[in-house]
């Protein structure tokens, strides 16, 4: 006996998993430098030289089992107040250290939050296009998940749809800005519209529409573009936010959570969070990863790479003839389909090892991602390979 639920989970694996192993078996047989495989988010810039600086001074100067122990299971203080402290300084949000819950990375964050507004009936909305994995992590709680349609072709939010489908239900609105994978950054104007729009229908329905910003690539921005640190325009919003961007470390699986003071009903939702936690066996991140954001929390990323890739990118398919919105943050292009047939067209790209993710799966069919966090090289050898694509039309 299994579960139906489980089962169908693991059974229909996600198409970006697959795809990225398919590109390892046919670079070996083909060779790695002849597969261009777009797929997955993978950081390809080395993590700040300081957080290897960091290990190595912990692992020689703390104890041992200081080191590799048990934490609090909301995590240990000094890296909560070193987060606050970072967080302050950059946007004067007021921050404490006790609204921080230090997790295992955004993806059970954001389960322990679902889960904890999943009241009876609740509904989430989600700006299209998104990340695939919000639909399973919001229907394993009971909730439903509710698609807004995409505001094509800048990615921006269309508040006219988020109106339309706000219910008695809605629970909480999922925000991802920098956005995956459109690459798109929510501007304050956006935001301060919509924060207006959630306050009058919270009044309304006499009850708290919530906004769970996830975050893992608040600090991937270009070009000057501001991410506004949504706290600041709206209070009842609950950051899951990740280090696995910003400081190259995916593989550590270390994030926080946090709940503003000023949000409604915030000491309950502390509480409800890391009980969720508690439920889903996702308490005490790892004490060293930990110690090491102690250390490293004001550290950027050297964007240089991921700057020249964007750039290199998006130039060469405006050239061969595709249509994308420009990518403000992250590392994706969220490319039009040539033909209308995302799925159709990505085939054919994979019949020459070109590895392109369809955005069915991202709520909005007809487009494409590319995840540009790949050699210079690769990009330079694959362009031909996209306009042959287009050309063959």
């Amino acid at each position: 006996m299994y579960n139906e639920k489980a089962y169908a989970l693991g059974a229909n694996r996600s198409c970006i998993r697959d795809l990225f192993e398919y590109g390892q078996q046919r670079a070996a047989i083909v060779g790695k430098e002849n597969v261009y495989d777009y797929s997955l988010g993978n950081p390809s810039i080395p993590s700040p030289a300081a957080v290897n600086d960091a290990i190595r001074a912990i692992l020689s100067d703390t104890d041992s089992l200081a080191v590799h122990g048990y934490t609090s299971a909301v995590g240990d203080l000094q890296t909560r107040q070193a987060i606050a402290d970072d967080l302050n300084s950059r946007y004067n949000a007021g921050v404490l250290p006790q609204e921080l819950f230090i997790g295992c990375g955004a993806a059970p964050e954001l389960c322990a939050v679902f889960k904890t507004l999943a009241v009876p009936g609740a509904e989430f909305l989600v700006i299209a296009p998104f990340f695939p994995e919000y639909r399973p992590w919001v229907e394993e709680t009971g909730a439903t998940l509710r698609v807004v349609p995409a505001d094509i072709p800048n990615f921006q939010i269309d508040l006219n749809a988020v109106e339309q489908m706000l219910t008695p239900n809605t629970c909480a609105l999922i925000l991802n800005s920098p956005n995956n994978p459109s690459g798109t950054v929510y501007t304050a104007h956006t935001l301060t519209a919509l924060a207006d729009l959630l306050t009058k229908k919270s009044e309304e329905y006499g009850h708290p529409i919530y906004i769970v910003a996830d975050e893992p690539y608040r600090e991937l921005a270009y070009d000057g573009v501001e991410v506004p640190f949504i706290p600041t325009i709206y209070k009842n919003t609950i950051v899951c936010y990740s280090y696995s961007k910003s400081l190259s470390l995916p593989g550590e699986r270390i994030g926080y959570v946090y709940v503003p003071g000023g949000a409604t009903d915030s000491a309950a939702l502390y509480a409800a969070i890391a009980g969720a936690a508690r439920a889903l066996g996702h308490v005490c991140a790892p004490s060293l990863w930990q110690k090491v954001i102690a250390r490293c929390a004001g550290l950027r990323p050297d964007l240089e790479a991921y700057d020249r890739n964007r750039k290199a990118l998006y130039e060469g398919l405006l050239a061969a003839g595709y249509e994308t919105a420009k990518p403000d943050g992250a590392f994706y292009l969220f490319v039009k389909a040539p033909g209308g047939d995302a799925v159709a067209f990505s085939e054919k790209a994979k019949k020459k090892d070109l590895l392109l993710v369809p955005g069915d799966g991202f709520g909005c069919p007809g487009y494409f991602r590319v995840c540009y966090c790949v050699s210079f090289e690769m990009i330079q050898k694959s362009l031909p390979v996209f306009a042959s694509l287009i050309q063959d039309l």
